[in-house]
């Protein structure tokens, strides 16, 4: 076995060192270059609001039907539902967009308005043993009037939150 050179005499011993990397290179073993953030996700507004008032006339329909199957007694949950069902909608498919969240908040009211009217107008069809189509378009006076008689002032409460729940979760889902 052959043995390194001794030092010369008053040099010290250089310890091996790995080969280096070039300057900027990771170094062997050691964690990479921090990554960039990722990009702003980028949506598209209008279709967002396209299928926000999809879903809200779906989720009118919906809220219509649970309001005739429980003789319209109204559940807080659902016009929460309803908002933040339309605020999910806009919000992924839209991105970040100042107008969105509020665009949803009124699709979220509108939602619970027309859900109501719908319900409204389930109930008088099936008192009025007519069909819902001639309740609609020829009585749409008697299921107005019934709607007004319906309201009461926990209803804002409803409307507040179909309105906040369209926001938020716009907002929330947008960013």
């Amino acid at each position: 076995m052959s043995q390194p050179w001794p030092p010369a005499p008053g040099q010290p011993q250089q310890p091996h060192q790995p080969p280096q990397a070039p300057y900027g290179a990771p170094a062997p073993g050691g964690f990479p270059p921090p990554m960039a953030p990722p990009a702003a996700r980028q949506g598209n507004a209008g279709l967002a609001v396209a299928l926000g008032v999809v879903v809200t006339l779906v989720a009118a329909g919906i809220y219509g039907a649970v309001l005739k199957a429980v003789d319209g007694a109204s559940i807080g949950y659902a016009a929460l539902a309803v908002g933040a069902l339309i605020g999910a909608v806009v919000g992924k498919v839209g991105g970040r967009g100042a107008a969105l969240p509020v665009i949803a908040a009124v699709l979220g009211l509108a939602g619970l308005y027309l859900g109501q009217v719908f319900g409204m107008a389930l109930i008088t069809a099936d008192v009025a043993h007519a069909t819902l189509t001639e309740t609609v378009f020829s009585h749409f006076d008697l299921v107005h009037a019934v709607w007004k008689e319906y309201l009461g002032p926990i209803d804002v409460v409803f409307y507040l939150l179909a309105g906040a729940g369209g926001f938020q979760v716009a907002k929330k889902l947008g960013a």
